[in-house]
């Protein structure tokens, strides 16, 4: 065996120009779809940043009416929809694929915040428990979070986000000002922020529709202090943070299903969780199915790169028919000899193959630059790429291979 490859790259070096010739096809061919699939996984790891956030595996369960979030701020709570409590979390905190959970209000601030003549025009007003913080992923930049006499002496104190600093205050420290929140004064004793902090890529309206959500100033209260400001009972929402990113389906579902079964008997009316993972497999899809498309194409590359070894072997089967014929006078078996013209091939196309590797590589990180188009690149893929180049090789090979196997050997050296 070592005798064949020996003879392999001694065969490419005595005509490099030619080999180089030859794998080219393979280059091309593997290069592109190095560089295309790193730009798809590159992409498609964007995309779940995007939707969920740099490490942050939380799953909110919200009140549905169809196919749109319950809103009861603008339509009344249907009578068999009891109001949850915080009793509910010991039941979800068993479930396996969940790590914590909290309750909590929310509704759109939209007009109701206000500091002096400033309001905030988009965003989110949250009234929260004392885990919400934390199951959230977020801490605190500046000031202090909540503490439990906040909550048990109905305290009206408020956290916000940088968006709301910016937006109501304008540089100012807001800590210790006092905001409005529909007609009630809040005292801002701290500004919080996620703990891996991570920047949406919008480039079209269908993003920012998609972000928009997640984006908007944030306000947060204690839930004992809810009442104070809307003056009438909703549905308490749900946040749980899963175990993992592969968990968060499995934890919003099983989640949903215990809420559902307590809570909702009739109607239309239902919890669901906000799969923000399935979203993202969704635009993953949508993603991935044209660029799919642009490997089989890449693909073309490395067929016609195949059929370019196959005629250079033989090519190199006739040059070295009088070499066959001595062999196999010699008592050489056409096992032998198939393997050792198999081996040339492989050993060509797997050289090709590691080439084109380097050269998609480069390639993937030029893309990267000039485009800001993000990257990654999959060891298992480079892996396969040169294992598949390798066998591209004994493929187109194996038709010269059995016509030198097969060669007579007293024609074979008569020949010149």
């Amino acid at each position: 065996m070592l005798e064949n490859f020996r003879e392999a790259f001694d065969g490419i070096r005595s005509h490099k120009l030619r080999s180089m010739l030859t794998m080219l096809g393979i280059i091309i061919g593997i290069a592109s779809i190095i560089a295309i699939s790193s730009t798809i996984l590159g992409t498609n790891e964007q995309i779940k940043e995007n939707l969920i956030g740099a490490g942050n595996n939380a799953v909110e369960i919200r009140l549905y009416q169809g196919d749109y979030a319950f809103e009861p701020a603008y339509q009344p709570v249907p009578e068999y929809v009891p109001v949850l409590d915080e009793s509910i979390l010991d039941e979800i905190n068993a479930v396996a694929e969940v790590e914590a959970a909290s309750v909590f209000y929310r509704r759109d601030a939209y007009g109701i915040i206000w500091y002096g003549a400033s309001g905030l025009n988009q965003g989110t007003v949250f009234g929260v428990d004392d885990n919400y913080l934390d199951v959230y992923g977020y801490v605190i930049r500046g000031g202090r979070g909540f503490i439990e006499s906040d909550f048990s002496t109905f305290r009206k104190v408020a956290l916000i986000d940088r968006t709301v600093s910016e937006t109501l205050f304008s540089g100012e420290n807001p800590i210790g000002k006092a905001i409005e929140i529909n007609g009630e004064p809040y005292t801002v004793v701290g500004e919080f922020t996620q703990s891996k902090e991570f920047q949406p890529v919008i480039n079209s309206i269908e993003d920012y529709y998609t972000y928009t959500d997640r984006s908007g100033g944030k306000v947060m209260i204690p839930m004992t202090t809810w009442p104070v400001v809307f003056r009438y009972d909703e549905p308490i929402s749900l946040v749980v943070r899963a175990r993992g990113t592969d968990s968060m389906t499995e934890a919003g579902r099983q989640s949903s299903e215990i809420l559902n079964s307590k809570f909702v008997t009739t109607g239309d009316v239902s919890y669901k969780s906000e799969d923000l993972l399935e979203q993202a497999k969704q635009l993953q899809e949508l993603s991935g199915s044209t660029n799919r498309q642009l490997i089989w194409i890449a693909s073309i590359s490395l067929l016609v790169g195949g059929i370019g070894v196959m005629n250079i072997m033989l090519v190199s089967v006739t040059e070295r028919t009088p070499e066959i014929g001595l062999k196999k006078a010699l008592g050489a078996r056409k096992r032998r000899i198939s393997f050792q013209f198999l081996t040339e091939a492989g050993v060509l196309t797997c050289i090709g193959g590691i080439l084109g590797v380097l050269a998609g590589v480069g390639l993937a990180f030029l893309v990267s630059r000039l485009s800001q188009v993000p990257i990654f690149i999959s060891w298992y893929i480079i892996a396969l790429a040169i294992v598949f180049s390798f066998v591209i090789g004994i493929f187109f090979g194996a038709i010269p291979a059995v016509k030198a196997a097969n060669l007579n050997p007293i024609e074979a050296l008569r020949r010149e």
